[in-house]
Order: structure tokens, then sequence, then C-alpha cells
């Protein structure tokens, strides 16, 4: 390739197309109408190809890294040949490309005359799209019939003529569209940004030069995330871990298991041997699954690689059929973020094995779902969605993160003000919670917890959550998390609440969610008792956890830290402790596990 002898130029195109991407996310933000949009930002953007290969993704969330390319591989499908200009496409449809109902795609091939040059994507977690629970998120459905409104790969626009049959179907069966619209035509702006730009870019380069460096950019990145492979060891790495229930077989634990293998400058993660999908709405499509994979994999790579297709070329996944890793019709799935969640952390047990100065441990399960939904006095719907999570695990060099979001999510927090003002609900504590994060060498990161007050007359809470049985566990000698935990009123009644729930609430009502304490790092006894102090004193760990976890003797009337006898403790502790070695994944709950497979 000629262009290839330019590398300065090529830098500068690759540049560009990265920031097309990225400008489109921005637009979605500036533009779009609901929460989980603008404040939470659980949406993605991307460009592709004329054969409809991801060249870029935009600056928002790793979920998304599998769901792109699927999803255009299934416009491609059925629209590949009779594609014109103006057309945009849409769907979400879990079982032919998609993801989940609530997660609606919308694609722009952009031509140059008649010639189809790219794909502007985007997909946009949408407020409601109908089905039995306001926020078409609920864990306790049982088949996909019942979360909403389906949508098969159709034509948005035919040759810029919008399709009014569509929009009117979609009117008709979601609580909110006056937001689910104002959220597509964001979807629908972001693309003519990327249209505008890009062959602005074309303009001034030229078609041919244009596809070539596109081509390029995905052969560079595969080119990269080779090189990186080859540098990691050969071999064969497992984990198993455990998700609580699927919220409608209560207390029947549901298995996670993958394997890796990397052999020279490629990995196979293979999830055989997870369990058959499940009743309840946690099952995950493939394309989340891969999403999964390639976020943790890509968490051990160097910084600089682009997120493209040439990434997934090195990285196979495989995912059974009829599994909660790769579910099929009539498979609920509104859930399957929770599942996505647990799936990086079981990825992460595993890659800990192979890299154990790359990974951290377990963080707080993922992102908790909440929605609460209802009608106002005059029978207008309001609907609520929040997406939260903020603890990592314990790092190998350093502590967890407190207040940030997981690395599979990468979403903001939904500011307290704006939710007050737009919906019928007060947040009456948002706020971090002390003796929740697992000891070790390094704590994990601190959780918080949220209560919500309710002020409409009568709505429906849903709640998605883990990590109520089978905690974040800790790596090399950390302990695990302590459970999250889910309340009712907890100033009157205290009424605790299973993990995944959908129920009414009424006027006044309070519900409390404690997000799960993420996994510690290393041996706790090793730990230095001044940040054991800090900790202490900044009321993130009591001095009885002090004592019980790290065996650091906290002097509470002079805020300092009694040597002597804690030196006594830690010698009196390792003595009891009894260990031979390090074990690599210490968990207090393994007794449990083992009953579960049984």
């Amino acid at each position: 390739m000629a262009e290839r002898r330019d590398p300065i130029e090529f830098e500068l195109f690759k540049n560009a197309i990265f920031s097309i991407a990225d400008e489109m996310a921005l637009t979605v933000f500036r533009t779009t109408y609901s929460g989980v949009l603008k404040d939470n930002m659980d949406y993605s953007t991307g460009f592709a190809d004329a054969q409809g290969r991801l060249v870029a993704q935009g600056l928002t969330l790793p979920g998304h890294l599998g769901s792109i390319p699927t999803a255009l591989a299934a416009i491609m499908r059925h629209f590949g040949r009779s594609m014109r200009p103006g057309d945009v496409y849409i769907m979400n449809d879990p079982f032919d490309g998609g993801m989940h109902l609530p997660d609606i795609f919308v694609f722009k091939p952009i031509f140059q005359g008649r010639r189809r040059l790219a794909f502007a994507a985007t997909v946009c977690h949408h407020t409601d799209v109908g089905g039995r629970v306001a926020g078409s998120n609920a864990s306790d459905s049982t088949e996909i019939y019942a979360e909403g409104l389906r949508i098969p790969p159709l034509k948005m626009y035919d040759a810029g003529k919008r399709n009014p049959t569509l929009w009117a179907l979609i009117e008709k069966n979601v609580r909110l569209p006056v937001k689910v619209f104002g959220d597509l035509r964001a979807q629908l702006a972001a693309c003519h940004v990327a249209e505008t730009q890009f062959l602005a870019l074309v303009k001034r380069l030229g078609a041919a030069k244009v596809t070539a460096y596109m081509a390029e950019t995905i052969d560079y990145a595969e080119r990269m995330t080779r090189a990186a492979l080859k540098n990691l060891p050969d071999g064969s790495w497992s984990f198993e871990d455990w998700i609580d229930d699927d919220g409608v077989e209560y207390d029947k634990p549901i298995r996670l298991f993958v394997k890796f293998t990397k052999s020279g400058d490629s990995m196979v993660a293979d999830w055989t041997g997870t369990s058959p999908q499940v009743k309840g709405a946690i099952n995950n499509t493939l394309s989340f699954t891969k999403a999964a994979t390639y976020t943790a994999v890509r968490s051990v790579l160097p910084p600089g690689i682009p997120n493209n297709e040439g990434v997934f070329r090195a990285i196979e996944v495989v995912a059974p059929p009829g599994t909660i890793a790769n579910g099929v019709l009539p498979a609920a799935c509104a859930a399957r973020g929770l599942t996505g969640f647990r799936m990086v952390d079981c990825a992460f047990g595993a890659l800990a094995m192979m890299l154990p100065d790359r990974v951290f441990a377990a963080s707080d399960g993922g992102n908790t779902g909440i929605s609460i939904g209802g009608y106002y006095p005059d029978r207008s719907p309001f609907i609520y969605v929040d997406f939260t999570c903020g603890a990592w695990g314990a790092r190998p060099w350093a502590d967890g993160l407190d207040g940030n979001s997981n690395m599979f999510a990468n979403m903001a927090s939904h500011s307290i003000e704006i939710t007050e003002a737009e919906q019928p609900l007060q947040l009456l504590a948002y706020e971090f919670v002390s003796d929740k994060s697992g000891a070790g060498k390094f704590r994990g990161g601190t959780p918080f917890r949220r209560d919500y007050r309710f002020l409409q007359a009568e709505g429906t809470l849903q709640v998605r959550s883990d990590r109520r049985r089978f905690r974040p566990y800790g790596l090399y000698g950390g302990q695990p998390g302590q459970p999250s935990e889910n309340y009712l009123n907890p100033q009157g009644e205290n009424r605790t609440l299973p993990a995944k729930l959908t129920m009414t609430i009424k006027q006044g009502d309070v519900f409390r969610h404690i997000l799960a304490g993420p996994g510690g790092w290393g041996d706790p006894l090793e730990r230095d008792p001044a940040l054991v102090l800090r900790d202490v004193r900044n009321e993130l760990l009591s001095p009885g956890k002090a004592r019980a976890d790290y065996g650091v003797i906290v002097d509470t009337a002079s805020g300092r830290v009694d040597e002597a006898a804690t030196a006594a403790l830690r010698t009196e502790m390792r003595g009891k402790r009894g260990w031979r070695s390090v074990p690599k994944v210490l968990r207090e709950d393994r007794a449990e596990l083992s009953r579960a497979a049984e």
C-alpha cells in the first residue's frame, strides 16, 4: 500500500476517524432527553467501513464492544445488497443481532454518490420500550415476549423518507414516547454529524485513500493486539464463579465458568460449562458475552490499541447456544447486564492466574439496576431508570478505587438535583459505607448506599442486584467483600428485600440499596498500619474491623496505632491461620460453592 508509506498521514487519519466516533458520542450527550443517557451515559457510538467492520468506537461503554459489529452484521444480512443513500436502519431484537430490548441500534450507511463507503452506528439504552414493567428492565420476566417491543432489522428511513408506520408502532407501545423519540432523534443527529465529518475527510483525502486507511486501521489494531498477546505466557487458565439466582427461582445458584487458552498471538475464551439459560431475565446474548470477554482481555493489554474489528480477530469467544452466556428463544434478557458484569469478574479471575501482577480482585458485582415507574394523578406516566456502581476490587499495587464506575460500564452518576426536579423522588442519602470492603494488603474500594423516598401515591419498584450470597472474591490472600443489601423503610419497619425484585411501593416508602464490597488483594496482615489508621479516621473502617481483619490495634483516644500490641496480635493471627502458602483466591464461601455445584 502506497498509503502505508506515509505514517504521519495515517496517524492523522486514525485520530480523525476516532474523533468522528467521539463527536457522535458528544452529540448524543448534548441532545438526548432521558436521564439514563444524559446522566448515566448508557450508550455507545461507532464507525464502520462499507463491509460493516468496526473501525472506531467512541468515548463510551466497554459493555458495547461486541454489540455494534453483531448488530450491524444483522443489518447487512437483511439489507446489504439493497441499501441506498438516505437509508437509516433500526433494530433491537436480541435474537437477530441485538442485546436486550431497551438497547436500540440506529445505523446510517454513508454514500459518496451511489457508492457506499461507511456506516455511522449508535446504540442507546432507552428509558422504556413497553412490556410488563415500566423501564422494560425487570429481572423476573420469564420470556422475551413480556419484555417490550421487539424490533427486527427495519428501515427507519427509506431513501430519506421517514417510515411513518414504524414510528407509529413505537409510539403506541412505549410509555414515554416523547423521551423515546427525543433519544432516537439524538441518535439520528449523531449519525448526521458522522456523515458530514466523514464526507469532508473523503473530500480532502479521496475515497480510495480513506477506504484503504480504514482497512489499515483495523489491520493496525490486529497487529498491535497479536504483538501484545505474543508477549503473554502460553497456557490455559480457568475460573468459576456463581450468580446468586435469577430472581425467579430464588436460592438456585447459577454457574459461570470460563477457560482462557493462549497460544502464540491468539487467545480463546471458552464459556462451555456455564449454566444453561435460566427462567429469569438475566440471559446474555452472545454479543454481550463477547463484550465482557474483550473488556477483560483488553484490560491486561497495553493502552493505545484501537477498539475495532482488529482486536476481535485475535480473541475467539466460545459460548454454547442455550446457555446463560448465549440465550436462545424464548429467553428473557432484559436484565442481562447483571450477567455481563459478573462475567467480567469471572474472566478476571482466570486472568489473575495468568498475570497476578496485572489483575485486580472482584469489584462490587457490576452496576445495580433500579427502576421506579408509575402514574401521576392525571394518569401521565413517569419512569426513573438508574444504574449505579462505584467500587473496584483491590489492585496488586494499590487499593481499589472508591466511587468510580465499574470498568465494564464507564457510566456517570445521576445528578441528585436533576433527579429530584424531574422525578417524584427524594434522594435522602448517597454516601460511603464502612466495613464493607474486602481486607487485604490492598483493600477493596469502598461501596456506597443510596436511599430513595417515593413521593407519589403508588408505583412499581424494580431492582436488579447480586453478590448477596456469593461475595466478591479476593485474590492472593485478600478477603472477599461484604454482600449487597436492599431494605424497605430502613428507619421504620426495616424490611429486608431480596437482591432481585419487582414490587409495589407507596407514598413515603424509602428504598435503600447498599452495594457489595469489592475483594481485597494480598495478605491483610501485610497492610501498612498507617493505611489502616487512615481508613479508621475517614470512617471507612471501624476500630473493631481494623483489629479483626488487619490485626491493627487503634487507640481511639489518641487516634494512633498501638504498635507493640499490633505486632503481637499479628503474630498470633498468623499462627492461628496456618497458611502454608498464599491462596490465589481466598473465599470464605468455598463450602457453599461446593454445595451449589452438587
